[in-house]
C-alpha cells in the first residue's frame, strides 16, 4: 500500500463568539501581508492586522491596506495576485515574488530570504505556503473572467516555482466570495460541535475527524508538539523574532506574527508589559498565552487532516492548495480553522 504522508493537521470547530459579516474595513485576519515585488517594476501593497480588539486609534490602518485594494488593479494578472498576496503561510512570512512576463503570464519564485530554518528546515511548509498563494490566485483570476494554467517547477526546485498563463474563462470560482473573510484563526473561542452537514461537506475537502478517541488523541499529539516548540529555544525564538509587537511594528513590518490591541499596548505603556516578557518562554505573558491556547486546543470538536501518497515538491504545493480551498470552504460555513502542525515540522 502506498505511503500516507500528514500534511497538514487542522482543528475545526464553530465559533459563538466569531463574527464572520465582516465589510472589508473589519476584515480580522490573524496574518499580515507584506510588500509583493514586481521583478521589473510595479508593486502590489500588501499587510495585515490584528485582533478583533483593535480600536479606531490603535488600528494598523496602513497594514489594512490590502483588503481594501484587492481587486482594484485593470491587469487581471495584478488583481488576482492583489488577492492571492492574502493567502495564509507559515509565520507569515509571505516568500513569494513575482515577475509579470508579456500579457498574460506571470513567474512565481520563493525569495530566498524568507525562510524557517528551525521550524521548517526542509523548506516543506514554505512551499505548501506557496501552494495557498497558487491556488488563491487561480481562484481569484476567475472574477475577472480568467483561468490560469500552471506549470510547476519548470526548471527544478532550485528554479521557479511555477509559470501561470492566464486565459479567458467564463466560470467563477464560488469560493472567490470567500477570500477576503478567510482567516487561519489562532484564538480561543466558545466552541460547540459541528452539524453532521457541515461534516458531510467538508469530506471532500479533507479527512474530518470526529471520532472521540481519536479527536482525544490529536489533542494530546496537538498540545505536546506545541510544548515542545515552545520550550526549545532554537524553534522559539524564530518566532519571537518575528513577532511585530504593536501597531506601529505591525505597519512599519507588516509580516510575521502580530501582536497588538488596545489592551496590550496600554499595559506597554504603563511598564506592566514589556516585550523582554513577550519574548521570554518563562515569563508570566507567555505562561498566560499558553494556558490559553492549551484550553483551545484541548476543547476543539474536530479536526481536518490533509494527507497525500508522497512528501515530494509537487505534493506539498497540493497539500497548500488543499488547505486553502478547505480554508475559504469553513469561512463559507461560518467555521474556524486554525492549522495546528507543530507535530509535523522539524
Amino acid at each position: 500500500m502506498a505511503e500516507v504522508i500528514i500534511n497538514l493537521i487542522l482543528i475545526l470547530y464553530r465559533t459563538i463568539l466569531y463574527e464572520f459579516e465582516l465589510n472589508s474595513m473589519d476584515i480580522m485576519n490573524k496574518s499580515r501581508r507584506k510588500t509583493l515585488a514586481l521583478i521589473g517594476g510595479g508593486f502590489i501593497a500588501a499587510a495585515g492586522i490584528g485582533t478583533t480588539a483593535f480600536v479606531t486609534t490603535r488600528r494598523p490602518h496602513a497594514a489594512l491596506a490590502p483588503w481594501q485594494n484587492a481587486g482594484n488593479y485593470e491587469d487581471p494578472r495584478k488583481n488576482a495576485l492583489s488577492y492571492a498576496i492574502l493567502a495564509p503561510n507559515p509565520h507569515n512570512l509571505q516568500p513569494w515574488m513575482v515577475d509579470l512576463v508579456g500579457p498574460d503570464t506571470v513567474i512565481l519564485y520563493r525569495d530566498p530570504n524568507r525562510a524557517l530554518p528551525h521550524t521548517d528546515p526542509f523548506s516543506r511548509q514554505i512551499t505548501i505556503g506557496l501552494g495557498c498563494f497558487l491556488e488563491q490566485l487561480k481562484i481569484a483570476a476567475t472574477l475577472s473572467g480568467h483561468d490560469v494554467s500552471l506549470e510547476l517547477f519548470p526548471e527544478g526546485e532550485n528554479g521557479p516555482v511555477a509559470i501561470g498563463r492566464f486565459s479567458r474563462s467564463a466560470t467563477t470560482d464560488p469560493l472567490a466570495a470567500h477570500i477576503l473573510g478567510r482567516r487561519s484563526c489562532k484564538e480561543p473561542y466558545q466552541m460547540t460541535a459541528i452539524e453532521a452537514s457541515s461534516r458531510s461537506t467538508l469530506q471532500a475537502y479533507a479527512n474530518i475527524v470526529t471520532d472521540p478517541e481519536m479527536v482525544e488523541n490529536l489533542h494530546s499529539l496537538t498540545w505536546e508538539a506545541f510544548q515542545i516548540e515552545m520550550a526549545t529555544p532554537s524553534t522559539y525564538q524564530e518566532s519571537a523574532d518575528l513577532m511585530r509587537i504593536g501597531k506601529q511594528e505591525i505597519n512599519i513590518s507588516p509580516d510575521g506574527i502580530d501582536i497588538g490591541g488596545p489592551m496590550l499596548e496600554t499595559l506597554m505603556l504603563l511598564g506592566l508589559l514589556s516585550r523582554e516578557a513577550l519574548t521570554d518562554p518563562g515569563s508570566e505573558a507567555t505562561q498566560s498565552f499558553l494556558s490559553s491556547y492549551k484550553n483551545m486546543l484541548l476543547s476543539t470538536p474536530a479536526y481536518a487532516v490533509i494527507t497525500s501518497p508522497n512528501n515530494d515538491r509537487l505534493s506539498q504545493i497540493a497539500a497548500g492548495a488543499a488547505w486553502l480551498r478547505l480554508n475559504l470552504k469553513t469561512t463559507e460555513l461560518g467555521l474556524a480553522l486554525h492549522p495546528v502542525s507543530q507535530a509535523l515540522q522539524e
